[in-house]
């Protein structure tokens, strides 16, 4: 291909992100280009595992209500969970931030990383709830100072990845939240980046309810650590398959659910060899993660799920 079409490209790339920043009220003088679709090498590889959200009432430390109240003899801690993934051929276990002691440390979090290498299981990564839409205030401080100490933990669990949100606008304008959210995205990037773990922004409603504003938001912010932690039930639009699709080429881990929920209708199970259709069509290379949100009895769901999830990711 000519050099000159190549040129042509790049700038027209470069004045679409500044053309995004501005819209965003965030442009300069400098031109900043625009986080582009993961470019990746060979086909695509879903590697399938599961997250302890799955199994959110059964947590000894559980850092949110629970829905059910299951006795002690029920209730399991992590390594129980990564032993639960290695029993079911889970290549990635998501250990979510909400299920760890509250007096975690370095050493625990290195016996869980030991449990794991053992087990055969590969700690694929955290996730942390955090509202980035915060006025300036010690309330936004704690919040990413929160995203931070959860950067380091999944360093040294060795994590690649850690999952985070962006939040609601609540009394700002749509605008102003976005600025907001994206100053917070950078800073948390740097500091990623430091400690080589990528970000995950989910589309996990707020700010980035609809795909359009998911994509304007990521692909505003100046940093190569973040990407698309893609929810396939957390759209809730007319066309969730499609805003999927759109999203896909920037995501760089996937929570798979078994149910889906259009605008205007009630949940309905999820097409999954669409799902991972998409993925694949996307080139997409990484963990597709078993997010079971469901009301079933996750002890009876969630080796089904997983068994039904390997049989599509690796057909006979």
């Amino acid at each position: 291909m000519p050099q000159f079409i190549h040129r042509r490209r790049f700038l027209r790339r470069s004045l679409q992100g500044a053309l995004t920043l501005a819209a965003l009220g965030l442009g300069g003088t400098s031109a900043v280009r625009a986080i582009e679709p993961i470019q990746r090498t060979g086909g695509p590889r879903l590697l399938p595992g599961l997250a302890a959200y799955s199994f959110r009432d059964y947590f000894i430390h559980a850092g949110h209500e629970r829905e059910r109240r299951p006795p002690p003899a029920q209730q399991i801690d992590l390594r129980q969970f990564i032993d639960f993934c290695a029993q079911h051929a889970c290549i990635g276990a998501e250990l979510t931030s909400y299920y760890f002691p509250p007096d975690t440390d370095d050493a625990y979090l290195l016996q869980l990383k030991r449990h794991a290498f053992l087990r055969g299981v590969e700690i694929s990564g955290s996730a942390v709830g955090n509202r980035f839409t915060l006025p300036a205030g010690p309330d936004r401080d704690r919040e990413i100072a929160g995203v931070k100490r959860w950067i380091d933990r999944a360093a040294v669990m060795g994590a690649p990845h850690l999952r985070v949100f962006a939040g609601a606008a609540g009394d700002l304008t749509p605008k102003e939240a976005k600025r907001l959210c994206l100053e917070a995205l950078e800073e948390c990037c740097d500091h990623a980046g430091k400690r080589g773990v990528m970000l995950g922004l989910e589309n996990h409603g707020g700010i980035v309810a609809e795909a359009a504003d998911l994509l304007e938001l990521v692909q505003s912010v100046k940093s190569p650590w973040l990407g698309i932690n893609l929810d396939t039930g957390n759209f809730h639009t007319t066309d969730p398959y499609g805003d999927l699709s759109r999203c896909a080429p920037y995501a760089v881990n996937v929570q798979i659910k078994v149910e889906i929920q259009p605008r205007g209708k009630s949940r309905e199970p999820a097409d999954m060899p669409r799902l991972l259709g998409m993925l694949r069509d996307a080139g997409y290379q990484g963990y597709v993660i078993l997010e079971y949100e469901a009301a079933e009895d996750p002890w009876t769901a969630v080796p089904e799920a997983l068994r039904k999830l390997r049989e599509l990711i690796e057909p006979a």
